[in-house]
């Protein structure tokens, strides 16, 4: 069974999109490409020096994605983080095709509502080529963690990668996705 967004995508989104910006070839129409979760837990390693803690963040995003994480490392030593090369220094999630877009759904309808006071996500996250980022600050917004398991709230990078030429592509793509950006 295909995901409800991706659906979505196929029957409206883009063929809106195609006339909104005026394109001639239905392959140009923005699309999404992955999105990545990032969970960085460097100073959680060094003051705790606890192994179990980068096995806990994988597990969690885990279950956040439906996807096995990978465990990243540093790529050079920084003293003054007091990290050195090959540390582990967190875990990271790249979700594709289907279950890309089951996350962006759960996102936008389950996690984001969940935010305490929230007015809306940042339109200006852009990079300049169509992605956006986010920051979120515990990993309880999504339903499938058990609070009661949780010892530490530990914030994640969600980094929506599009093939949008233009902020402005992306921005709209992801409005009709139902991102709520606030009114800048």
């Amino acid at each position: 069974m295909t995901p409800r967004l991706k659906q979505r995508y196929k029957e409206q989104i883009a063929p809106t999109l195609l006339k909104e910006f005026g394109l001639a070839n239905p392959m140009a129409v923005p699309k999404l490409e992955k999105i990545v979760l990032n969970m960085g837990l460097g100073r959680d390693f060094i003051t705790t020096n606890n192994a179990k803690v980068f096995d806990i963040a994988a597990e969690e995003l885990a279950m956040i994605s439906g996807q096995k994480a990978v465990i990243t490392r540093a790529k050079k030593s920084i003293a003054a983080f007091k990290l050195r090369q090959n540390m582990t220094i967190g875990a990271m999630v790249t979700l594709r095709n289907d279950r890309m877009y089951e996350f962006l759904d759960r996102l936008i309808n389950v996690a984001l509502p969940r935010v305490r006071d929230f007015r809306g996500v940042s339109p200006k996250s852009f990079d300049g080529r169509g992605n956006y980022t986010l920051g979120l600050k515990d990993q309880l917004l999504f339903p499938e963690i058990d609070f009661a398991k949780v010892e530490k709230a530990r914030g994640m990078n969600v980094c929506i990668v599009t093939n949008a030429r233009t902020d402005e592509e992306a921005r709209a793509l992801l409005r009709h996705f139902g991102m709520p950006f606030r009114a800048s």
